[in-house]
């Protein structure tokens, strides 16, 4: 039977979050894309067949049709949904958010053909407020209603239907002020208010993901703040330029704590824990970190064997050492590298504050976390997020070869574990430099084992007719025989000169100068970095004279560009054994520090005791190097040459600068980094005789002269005059 001639009656229905909010007024706010339903009813008790019409293709029944007639339409962004019906008994229902409202009935007749309603979901949503002054005191959300321009407001959203925070997101806006930080979609925001007066509407709006939306809306008034008539003198003092939080400070301070955390004094705590019952460090994440250690030392322990006799003494130092680097190296390592966030300000906190740097509200470890990106369920560095994008056709495993186990016993189900990108080096990398070892080694660490371990074996030294360590006898490390031992039997698994000369080149363009590596023959060398660097060195030299003189606003856009030059070079180089000799190298050097560090070398060298070396094995080696006649410079500045070195191209080369383009982030750097660049600078002058910060027309040869062989210039020039 024909349907065209029914005749229709009109529905609209406004869906609202009626409540009665935060300040105790009812308000109705409309909900938008919230879906509403109208069930026609059962016609004379029969059994009806349900038909879901959508309202574009909405088709007429016939009146004595007993089918169930369903309409179902998103509201519109008033919160109002219409419908065309046929005349009759409807039940209306609506959802959002998971919530779902009281059913109610509709009549739809040719005496009311136009039925209007409300329907009220009880999600609750609204906007808590308070102020922080200091005239108002108490809690956060306080009853100022008044603040005066330059108050922190704070602002909070509540819906009493506990919605799930998966299931739904937040965005703030506001006109005026300026939200703390750059994070606006969580719960809790603050609204800077300095220089603005008079009225501020602030809105949230919570949406369901894919679906419903609301908004909330508050009002405030910020005044001027009274006039007062001050008395007596006036100061005036001017401040540095201003700058912006951003969520790479947290980046860089896991960076610096990382790399403090893997120094040779928390390395020696750790070994005396490990082995001597020595005491755990203060509390923080590193104290959390030695049971970390622990487990993975048992585990490496279990794994790592010599085919030697006597030598389970340096076994299980051997195992120790890894198992010390491997889990401080990862700045995503749990607990992460940042202070607790218990009785703030902290350390790090404090650290911001002294290079007059923005101190974020919700802390570092907060704002580190978001500055990770997702990446397969998981998060790593924005660096290596676009690095991954690049190789989109290659899978992501779990475990590596030596990890897999079979699904149910079938060796064939494991075949995605023989290719593809493993998980934890994109999670979590290991943030070691090799620039590290380099300085170590140009400071003579390694030549200096090299040299204890022949006399150890009765034999001449052949760059001597007569040894300077031939009148020394060995009775005094008589107690570390065994570990030398070990030591000199695993020389054949140990990183040979040549393999780390050949990776310093391929990583830095930087090279050894001796008669073990005067063969060399690199393929792939980084020419330019020694020049890139250095420059980015003078660079921020002069963008700290601006940045000190607070008549001129600094000029961070030179540092940037010299940042993203030095990242292009770095990443160049970032391959062969990229990921396993600067571990492997750090290992092998922290065991020979650790070996010089002992009391036994006290008794055996001549040291002199008087010097405040931050080390203990330095004092070692600087005594060797005066019994060999090496370069007089003290080993101190060599180390600090390693340690500041690594910190700064660890946050160059997982920065994310290649697609940076304003110059807040490099301003943050050059602050955040000051104590690691002129400490840098000043040791590289100490070692070498080159000053980075003078004029470039003056020295500029020698800036990108390789240090080495300004090393041997400035030993030939010593034994010249000595």
């Amino acid at each position: 039977m024909s349907t065209q001639n029914t005749p229709l009656g009109k529905v609209t229905l406004l869906v609202t979050d009626e409540v009665e909010n935060c300040q105790n007024k009812v308000i109705r706010t409309p909900i938008r894309n919230a879906w509403v339903t109208l069930r026609s009813k059962q016609v004379k008790g029969k059994v009806s067949k349900e038909s879901v019409v959508q309202q574009k293709n909405e088709e007429s029944m016939d009146e004595l049709s007993c089918e169930e007639k369903v309409y179902r339409k998103e509201t519109d962004e008033k919160g109002i949904v219409t419908f065309d019906v046929s005349y009759g008994a409807y039940e209306s229902s609506c959802e959002a958010f998971g919530v779902k409202a009281r059913k109610d009935n509709i009549l739809v007749n040719q005496d009311d053909s136009c039925y209007t309603s409300t329907m009220k979901l009880p999600l609750g949503f609204c906007i808590d407020w308070g102020a922080l002054t200091d005239d108002c005191h108490g809690t956060e959300f306080n009853q100022c209603v008044q603040a005066d321009a330059g108050t922190t407001w704070i602002f909070k959203v509540y819906d009493k239907a506990g919605i799930s925070p998966a299931n739904r997101r937040i965005s703030w806006s506001t006109t005026g002020g300026n939200f703390y930080e750059s994070d606006t979609e969580s719960d809790t925001v603050y609204l800077d208010t300095h220089n603005h007066t008079g009225k501020i509407n602030v809105s949230a709006t919570m949406t369901e993901i894919g679906s419903a939306s609301l908004t909330a809306f508050l009002s405030f008034l910020s005044k001027q703040k009274p006039v007062s008539t001050i008395g007596g003198n006036l100061d005036v003092s001017l401040t540095r330029t201003e700058t912006s939080f951003t969520e790479d400070l947290a980046f860089w301070t896991g960076i610096r704590n990382s790399t403090e955390a893997l120094s040779f004094n928390n390395y020696l705590g750790f070994m005396d824990w490990i082995f001597c019952g020595g005491k755990l460090p203060p509390a923080g994440f590193e104290s959390e970190r030695f049971p970390v250690k622990k487990e993975e030392y048992k585990h490496l322990i279990s794994k790592r064997f010599l085919p030697f006799s006597d030598s389970d003494a340096y076994r299980v130092i051997k195992a120790a050492t890894e198992a010390f680097v491997m889990v401080n190296c990862g700045v995503q390592q749990s607990p992460l590298p940042f202070d607790p966030d218990l009785n703030r300000p902290n350390r790090d906190d404090a650290y911001l504050d002294r290079r007059d740097l923005p101190i974020p509200i919700s802390g570092l470890k907060t704002n580190f976390e978001k500055y990770l990106v997702p990446l397969n369920g998981k998060k790593t560095l924005p660096y290596l997020a676009v690095i991954r994008r690049k190789l989109p056709d290659i899978p992501i495993k779990s475990v590596a070869f030596e990890d897999a186990v079979p699904v149910h016993g079938e060796m064939d189900r494991e075949m995605d574990n023989c290719f593809g990108l493993l998980q934890e080096k994109l999670e979590n990398p290991c943030l070691l430099e090799l620039i590290w070892s380099y300085w170590h080694e140009e400071g003579m660490l390694v030549q200096s084992m090299n040299a204890i371990t022949l006399r150890f074996q009765n034999i001449r030294s052949p760059a001597f007719t007569q040894d300077p360590l031939a009148n020394l006898e060995m009775e005094p490390l008589r107690p570390l025989n065994n570990l030398l031992w070990g030591y000199i039997q695993d020389e054949q698994h140990r990183l040979t000169v040549g393999r780390r000369n050949n990776e310093y080149d391929h990583h830095y363009g930087l090279r050894l100068e001796g008669k073990a590596v005067k063969n060399f023959r690199p393929v792939d060398t980084r020419s330019k970095f020694l020049e890139a660097f250095h420059n980015l060195l003078r660079l921020c030299t002069v963008f700290y004279k601006q940045d000190d003189d607070t008549t001129v606003k600094a000029d961070a856009f030179p540092v940037l560009n010299g940042l993203k030059e030095v990242h292009l070079i770095l990443s160049q180089g970032a391959h062969n054994q990229f990921g396993d000799l600067p571990s492997t190298a750090r290992i092998e050097m922290l065991m020979q520090q650790w070996l010089l560090a002992r009391p036994e070398f006290r008794e055996y060298l001549p040291t002199r005791i008087m010097v405040a070396y931050p080390e203990p094995w330095m004092d070692r080696v600087d005594a060797m190097k005066k019994l060999q006649g090496w370069t007089d410079t003290s080993v101190l500045h060599f180390r600090n040459l390693g340690m500041f070195g690594e910190q700064l191209l660890l946050s160059i080369r997982w920065g994310h600068w290649s697609d940076e383009f304003e110059p807040v982030k490099a301003l943050n750097w050059s602050r955040f980094f000051r104590p690691q660049v002129q400490g840098y600078i000043h040791a590289y002058r100490a070692a070498t005789g080159v000053d980075l910060s003078a004029d470039p027309s003056v020295n500029a040869h020698l800036d990108s002269m390789l240090p080495s062989v300004l090393l041997q210039k400035r030993l030939a020039s010593q034994q010249r005059a000595g």
